[in-house]
């Protein structure tokens, strides 16, 4: 990489510590660090949203998808169009007049509101471990970039380079930070992608004849996908809208809920269709190139020899003219960011708040608050970092984690929010029964039937459990009132 892209690179990181350094003067207090001050508008708020939605993790993903599917991996992200714009209008009016009379910071305390500390304190742990994961899985897809990019980096340099950085800013500056960074960042990536990333490498493949005729015909087809993809995408990603942490601090941090909703509808356009399209038509032009023999120089002799997330940066490095390249690159390391930074500042918001609180009953003066708040999360980051470094692929990182947090969470909200006040039991053991059945049959690698993924067997058991409990402790009840 020539010494101006490098130079282009340090003074991008440069500008984000920097934002860090000036919001860490701004907060005074952890409903600053965790919720904004509560007072931020619907542009910065959906702008922030689909940053961390779609992402790097996302960003590498897609890439991936387009280079084994084509344009129907875009597909992935109209789960998130779908999913914004129900909670939008489902979600939203419920939770932030909540939010206006409990003061709520955190996403497990309206599980309190609505059952009890101890499913809280349940949902905090779940909620924590999930985001650690998909924080995990952007500093992974940071430094996948990285390697492609720098040839002097390997995985593990890499790793702790972006690991650094993205938590350094994020421990400084906390929400606030995160979400004027996040507009920076998705400003950056659609620029670099719009007027950089897609037109030159089209041209540099020899336009849509070679395209067209390099790729297999499926490729250009939007029914190149089977029906379990779309189920196991759904079941997975539109929950998460529901559950996610991020979103809720979000929601939080809007100046009403007129503002919330609005944020959300923003998100979902942007996802689907301009985000998810854009991911898998350079994922294409990636395949094109490998097929090709653009990346023979780089050890690469054919297509089946490229690990398919690694296939954009491979096409950037190949095609980008001097400058250019760092202005990509930086693109894409804004929105591998914009993401690892919310699903920091989330995790470690679980922590404090819905963890260690409920053990310890955090008090003193908001300074040392504050600070304890950091200290956290420069901890969480740590072990993000070293997560990322026993694992090998993203999406599969960033979707085990969002099964484990869904297939926990999703079915005991959703009582909650529409049907009011609930069992606590039913809701605690739904939690550990749907999380539970996920992370066994990840871990236990079980063939399962039509290859659905764990996460619908989850939440099948989840709903399973909350219904039979919630009987149970109704007849209950009701035997003791009639004696």
């Amino acid at each position: 990489m020539h010494v101006i892209d490098i130079t282009i690179f340090v003074i991008y990181f440069l500008g984000m510590l920097g934002v860090g350094i000036y919001f860490m003067r701004q907060n005074k207090s952890n409903d600053d660090y965790f919720v904004g001050g509560r007072n931020i508008g619907s542009t910065h708020i959906g702008l922030s949203v689909v940053a961390t939605d779609v992402g790097g993790g996302f960003s590498i993903g897609l890439g991936g998808l387009g280079f084994v599917l084509g344009i129907s991996g875009s597909w992935m992200l109209f789960t998130g169009l779908i999913g914004a714009w129900l909670s939008a209008v489902f979600l939203i009016p419920k939770v932030s007049k909540l939010s206006k009379t409990a003061n709520f910071s955190t996403f497990p305390q309206v599980f309190k509101y609505f059952y009890n500390s101890k499913v809280a304190l349940i949902a905090g742990i779940i909620s924590a471990i999930g985001y650690l994961g998909f924080t995990s899985s952007q500093i992974l897809a940071g430094a996948k970039l990285a390697t492609a990019t720098f040839d002097m980096l390997n995985l593990q340099t890499a790793l702790i380079i972006m690991g650094v950085i993205a938590v350094v800013y994020t421990v400084m500056g906390g929400l606030k930070a995160v979400i004027y960074t996040d507009t920076i960042q998705w400003m950056i990536l659609m620029g670099g992608l719009i007027f950089i990333g897609i037109p030159i490498s089209y041209y540099a493949l020899g336009g849509y004849e070679v395209i067209a005729s390099t790729l297999p015909a499926e490729f250009l087809s939007f029914q190149n996908l089977n029906w379990q993809d779309l189920v196991n995408w759904s079941i997975t990603i539109i929950p998460i809208w529901f559950i996610g942490m991020t979103l809720y601090q979000r929601i939080f941090a809007c100046k009403n809920q007129k503002e919330a909703q609005k944020a959300w509808y923003i998100a979902g356009l942007l996802e689907w269709p301009i985000m998810a399209l854009m991911g898998v038509i350079l994922g294409m032009f990636a395949r094109v190139a490998a097929v090709n023999g653009l990346f023979a120089a780089d050890g690469y002799l054919d297509a089946s020899m490229v690990d398919p997330e690694m296939g954009i940066p491979l096409l950037l490095k190949t095609v980008l003219p001097v400058g250019l390249l760092g202005l990509m690159m930086s693109a894409y390391f804004s929105a591998i960011m914009s993401t690892a930074d919310s699903c920091l500042m989330a995790a470690s918001g679980n922590i404090v708040t819905d963890i260690l609180d409920n053990f310890f009953r955090l008090s003193g003066n908001r300074k040392k608050l504050l600070q304890f708040s950091q200290l956290v999360t420069l901890l969480v980051g740590a072990l993000a970092i070293l997560i990322a470094s026993k694992m090998a692929n993203v999406l599969e990182l960033m979707l085990y984690s969002y099964a484990f947090m869904v297939s926990g969470l999703f079915v005991p909200i959703v009582a909650a929010l529409f049907r009011g006040k609930g069992s606590p039991e039913a809701a605690f053991w739904s939690m550990v029964g749907g999380g539970g059945t996920t992370l066994y049959l990840i871990l236990s690698e079980t063939n399962l039937p039509y290859q659905l993924d764990a996460n619908v067997f989850g939440i099948a058991t989840s709903a399973v459990i909350f219904t039979l409990v919630s009987l149970i402790t109704s007849t209950n009840s009701t035997i003791t009132l009639n004696k």
